[in-house]
């Protein structure tokens, strides 16, 4: 029976919140065979979880501290062999347990897994078996099927800051931050993917090359996979043949909304997810054919082992999930192999790691409360939720007459407006010297208002969306901690604290997790966003625009449109939904595209063609 079975998997994976709200999540739910994504931007913050969980394990435990070569990659191998030992002793432990005792993590593994899976079938098959012996002997078969979930790891390709040494020369690039998570990652023990996010970074891609875990072994398996984040297809294919070049298979393209996500949100030339599905669904197989000729021919002028067949390629979307409707629908309609949930689990505290408080202020937070801000220290939109202890302090600070933060970790540097020397927009030495400078130029003075709070803005998101961590566990730090965190808009529909089983239960469709308000559906919520944005961005249009900015806002509605068609077309094919539930999507639909067609009027001088001079 078992060789037989072969949808073993959940149907979703909880993507990665922050650095720090997964950070030990894999100990929390991969003994039930979910998988999950840790972040590996905060080293300091692995070494005190380390610590924290040797300690709770009865772990010998020996400090990784600044003053040791490579600290930062030590310290994510440590941490991530730590969670490996942890999660292979749990699946050890839960094969042993009984299938009589009904509150076992054995039964309740296979309790969460969801109808569609044959495994499921199969444990059902034994609960309703009579004969001693042979349920005896189904029951040593499925004990054989419980595998833990993969804990994968991410690194936002944006995050590669060069390390300085105590002499204040720049270290050689195999410190940066981002190649040194890698490195972590690589010497680790674990059998898993790191997703790559937020685009593109060629010396990061090209490190792989030198870690052999990527590569495949005799038997063709990859055991450290890469797994790309993306927006758009045209930039899949693109990194995806820069790696196979480099003999690095791609095994997941994992499509992420632009802007209806939680964190930092990269929002697209006004591509949304359902056209960019689309592609993917249409084109998966020209991609992936075409990239396996690049990758094996790669290998084989590589002297390293060439495969007979094409490895797996998964496609993954997340992004404002919010049913199981939903979910079925990108599933069965697009082919994707799972799903990705994340905000929702913020209201789960046996899943996510986060302080009380600021737990209570997502349980009480409405949809005016949850925004897309200028938060974060790297320039990108952030969407985050008012009233948070991190905004109460930073605001303290400014209206103490010390703005700022101390800048304690460094991972967000950037701007080297007055430093040679890469520091951060959060920091009190950036924000002294930039207000001082607004001060300086004789602005009006509401014009030296609003700017001197877009400065203030920014919050110390390296040091705030780990506080939450050190709270709840209660690991001393000596300095001062409040955190912040950031749900996507999404969890406005959502206001109660739930359980991992009545989560899982919610994303396959045994109960309803959702408050009375009315929740219109992912791609709509994702369009209203993107039209919002796009309102701003032709705000930005001057008479003076060059003809790159009036191409952009051109090429970013006709995108809107497209979509919007799609959709119109789309529509009639959610089966799973009511007739009235398809009615007012359409209506919907239909007010957000004359809300465009209005705002293209309103500044149609800017979306005429636009003629080039040929010189």
């Amino acid at each position: 029976m078992a060789s037989q079975l072969l949808n073993q998997e959940h149907e979703f994976h909880i993507p990665v919140m922050g650095t720090a709200f997964t950070i030990d999540t894999p100990l929390k739910v991969a003994q039930f065979g979910i998988s999950s994504v840790v972040s590996l931007c905060d080293d300091e913050l692995c070494e005190e979880m380390r610590q924290h969980y040797s300690s709770l394990f009865k772990f010998d435990y020996e400090a990784i501290t600044e003053d040791d070569d490579d600290f930062r990659g030590k310290r994510i191998t440590a941490y991530l062999n730590l969670l490996d030992r942890v999660v292979t002793d749990q699946i050890d432990r839960i094969k042993q347990e009984s299938f009589d005792d009904s509150k076992s993590d054995l039964v309740m593994y296979f309790t969460l897994l969801p109808d569609t899976s044959l495994v499921k079938h199969a444990y059902v098959e034994m609960l309703n078996e009579d004969d001693v012996v042979i349920k005896e002997k189904l029951q040593a078969e499925l004990r054989e099927m419980v595998k833990p979930g993969s804990i994968d790891v991410n690194i936002m390709t944006k995050l590669d800051r060069d390390t300085y040494d105590k002499q204040a020369q720049k270290r050689d690039s195999y410190y940066s931050d981002a190649i040194s998570a890698l490195r972590g990652f690589a010497n680790s023990t674990l059998n898993a993917s790191i997703i790559f996010s937020a685009g593109f970074n060629r010396r990061l891609f090209a490190y792989l090359e030198n870690c052999v875990d990527f590569f495949p072994d005799k038997q063709g398996h990859i055991k450290k996979r890469v797994v790309l984040k993306v927006s758009d297809f045209r930039s899949s294919l693109t990194q995806g043949k820069f790696l196979a070049k480099k003999g690095i298979w791609v095994s997941e393209y994992r499509i992420e909304s632009g802007l209806n996500c939680g964190g930092h949100a990269f929002a697209t030339d006004g591509y949304l997810m359902g056209p960019i599905l689309e592609e993917f669904r249409v084109q998966k197989k020209e991609l992936v054919s075409s990239l396996f000729l690049i990758y094996n021919e790669t290998l084989s002028k590589l002297n390293k082992h060439t495969l007979e067949s094409m490895p797996l390629v998964d496609i993954t979307v997340q992004g404002g999930i919010g049913t199981a409707n939903e979910n079925r629908f990108l599933i069965d309609h697009y082919k994707v192999k799972r799903t990705g949930w994340a905000t929702p689990f913020l209201l789960v505290p046996d899943v996510t790691l986060l302080d009380d408080e600021t737990r209570m202020v997502l349980l009480n937070a409405e949809e005016k409360d949850l925004y897309l801000s200028p938060v974060s220290p790297l320039g990108v939109p952030f969407n985050t939720v008012r009233n948070t202890l991190s905004e109460q302090q930073k605001y303290e600070r400014f209206e103490n007459g010390r703005p700022g933060s101390p800048c304690p970790k460094g991972y967000l540097v950037s701007n080297t407006e007055f430093s040679k020397k890469p520091v951060c927009t959060a920091s009190i030495f950036y924000q002294r010297r930039k207000i001082k400078e607004l001060e300086s130029l004789n602005l009006d003075p509401e014009i030296l208002k609003e700017s001197i709070a877009l400065v203030v803005a920014k919050s110390c998101l390296c040091e705030d969306l780990a506080a939450g961590a050190l709270l709840k566990n209660d690991i001393t730090n000596k300095r001062p901690l409040k955190s912040a965190v950031c749900p996507g808009p999404n969890l406005a529909y959502f206001s109660r604290l739930a359980s991992l089983k009545d989560m899982i239960g919610h994303i396959y469709g045994r109960l309803n997790l959702l408050n009375d308000k009315y929740r219109p559906n992912l791609f709509i919520s994702e369009l209203k966003m993107y039209l919002s944005y796009f309102k701003t961005e032709v705000s930005k249009v001057s008479e003076t625009a060059s003809s790159i900015e009036l191409k952009y806002i051109q090429g970013f509605k006709d995108n809107l449109l497209d979509g919007i068609s799609y959709y119109d077309e789309l529509i009639p094919k959610l089966v799973n939904e009511t007739h009235r539930y398809r009615d007012k999507m359409t209506l919907e639909l239909y007010e957000l595209k004359s809300d465009l067609q209005k705002l293209v009027a309103q500044h149609s001088a800017f979306f005429l063609p636009v003629v080039q001079t040929v010189v």
